[in-house]
């Protein structure tokens, strides 16, 4: 559905990021041997365990979970944090918690992700309330294994339950469980160990910080806290919320929207990849195919439109109006994860008269469908130089 998003870890820790850095928004616990996307699109209220049943977890080695903060704010460094940097994070005004945690791109069972080394005891609580309250699920990181984000193992086809190798940007490398399915929240996160399994990794120790800071407002407060950091670490908001125009003020003007001949364009190039399979991270020829974003990505370009890598982000490059209204040329987006009704994580091409082209899941190849509205989010007008500027 979607490669993970770029915006921090792989500018700060400096590694090519061959696949997506993003992941569905708030959260869907692991469950039991049963297909991932599936249970991506059951009902609301549908059930789910939240770690694969042979784990050899480690009882009373996680706190229970405490007073639930939401991150507003990713920081992440090159290398430790000094503590007096953290100590004034600490004391911002609007500051109601700081996490700190390790985070750098790795590989897992072939992929490049963003993961981050946790203390379970802590990090729970400034995750989605599925995955918080899951005491199984951080007993099973406390033990050793991974936590991965549901894409990842519904789309990227990593089996819960099963030894991947997970490695380092030193090289080093372990077999490690996947304990579970569990999406953080985090739009630059795929994956989640304990610090002392990210210690074993050779990853930086302490070099990135989660930000709560409620009542505040973002802009005014990131450059606030940008005084207080280190020249090399970076500070983003955490999964920044799309636009919703107002009535009557979408604009037609050129510049703004893009031109017919930049829609045609999109739409011919979009043709061009019918038929290329699904690939979890897939975004050229050269990794023998395409995500849903992957495919928007490739088909804009040819229109020197310049989209970030995945669907949340590239919701955020126009103007979400209703599907009603949408015309050829603009992107459709869904929010399928039933514990996460806000965060999109599809997207396709609508090329008129009830058509998409879409790259739908694993399993699948680029194809022609008709649009379905379960769980669509709306569509999406694409301004060129708003897209430009969005970070991904």
């Amino acid at each position: 559905m979607r490669k993970p998003n770029r915006r921090v870890l792989p500018a700060i820790i400096g590694v090519s990021a061959a696949t997506t850095l993003a992941v569905n928004g708030a959260v869907l616990v692991a469950y039991g041997q049963r297909d991932a996307h599936r249970a991506s699109t059951e009902p609301q209220g549908q059930r789910f365990v939240a770690a694969s049943g042979n784990s050899a977890i480690t009882p009373g080695a996680v706190a229970p979970m405490g007073r639930r903060l939401t991150p507003h704010v990713l920081v992440a460094a090159p290398s430790t944090l000094p503590d007096d940097v953290v100590a004034k994070v600490r004391e911002l005004k609007g500051v109601k918690g700081v996490e700190v945690v390790d985070a750098a791109q790795a590989m897992i069972a072939g992929k490049r992700v963003g993961l981050l080394g946790v203390d379970p005891s802590t990090f729970r609580n400034y995750t989605p309330e599925p995955t918080a309250k899951s005491d199984a699920l951080w007993r099973n990181i406390a033990g050793g294994d991974v936590a991965i984000s549901f894409t990842m193992g519904s789309d990227g086809g990593v089996q819960l339950g099963s030894q991947v190798p997970v490695g380092g940007k030193d090289g080093r490398q372990s077999q490690l469980r996947i304990g579970a399915y569990a999406t953080m929240g985090i739009g630059d996160v795929d994956a989640v160990v304990s610090r002392g399994n990210a210690q074993a990794l050779g990853m930086p120790t302490g070099n990135a910080l989660l930000v709560s800071a409620p009542k505040q407002k973002l802009d005014r407060f990131l450059k606030g806290l940008r005084k207080v950091l280190p020249k090399q670490a970076r500070a983003v908001e955490i999964n920044p919320k799309v636009d919703v125009p107002k009535a009557g003020q979408l604009p037609k003007a050129n510049n703004r929207v893009m031109t017919a001949e930049q829609v045609q364009t999109v739409i011919r190039a979009a043709y061009t990849r019918l038929g290329w399979p699904y690939v979890w991270g897939g975004e050229s020829e050269a990794e023998g195919g395409y995500d849903c974003s992957g495919l928007m990505q490739f088909a804009f370009a040819k229109a020197g439109i310049r989209l970030p890598r995945v669907a949340a982000d590239q919701a955020r490059t126009g103007w979400v109006i209703p599907y009603s209204k949408a015309q050829p040329g603009d992107m459709l987006i869904w929010a399928n994860d039933p514990t996460a009704p806000g965060y999109i994580s599809h997207i396709a091409l609508y090329i008129g008269n009830g058509k998409m082209i879409a790259a739908p899941r694993r399993g699948t190849v680029v194809q022609v469908q008709n649009v379905y509205t379960r769980n669509m989010k709306g569509a999406v007008r694409v301004n060129p130089h708003q897209a430009a500027r969005t970070p991904g």
